[in-house]
């Protein structure tokens, strides 16, 4: 079957802008176009547009992007190259999970902290706490706000 941009951005969940984009910047080499010069994108291109999609989530520049589209073209030659790339925006993304569990972690102990301030009627509570009546989960959490690093 074949689809428009609109039909495989809709596919993808992108804007129609964005496959064009992609397609300017040299990322979809294997799009084939109508005799009028539209694009026409197969189910077997929807792979294609899912790791690019997924590697520009991870952050990764466009620039880099292509090189990979381009060593996936060359064929079996590059595929260590490929999986030293896809092993590197693995750790990248290992990175940015760490990062987010922190910052979770960060926003349920201020959740925490104001519920309990909010009870109280001030966030003063706070300063007479002891550390035992802190939840255990959060502990880690009040010793970063706090610039105790232990």
């Amino acid at each position: 079957m074949l689809y428009t941009v609109s039909e495989m951005a809709k596919r993808l969940g992108v804007a129609p802008s964005t496959l064009r984009y992609y397609d300017k910047e040299g990322l979809l080499p294997f799009i084939e176009r109508s005799d009028g010069g539209i694009r026409m994108f197969k189910d077997t291109d929807f792979e294609w547009l899912s790791i690019i999609e997924c590697l520009k989530k991870t952050g990764m520049p466009i620039k880099e992007i292509k090189v990979f589209i381009d060593w996936c073209i060359e064929g079996d030659t590059t595929i260590s190259k490929r999986k030293e790339l896809i092993e590197k925006q693995r750790q990248v993304v290992l990175f940015q999970i760490q990062q987010l569990k922190e910052t979770l972690s960060m926003l349920d102990y201020k959740k925490w902290y104001y519920e309990t301030a909010e009870k109280a009627g001030t966030c003063k509570v706070h300063e007479t706490m002891q550390e035992d009546e802190v939840p255990d989960s959060l502990r880690k959490a009040r010793e970063r706000a706090k610039g105790l690093f232990t």
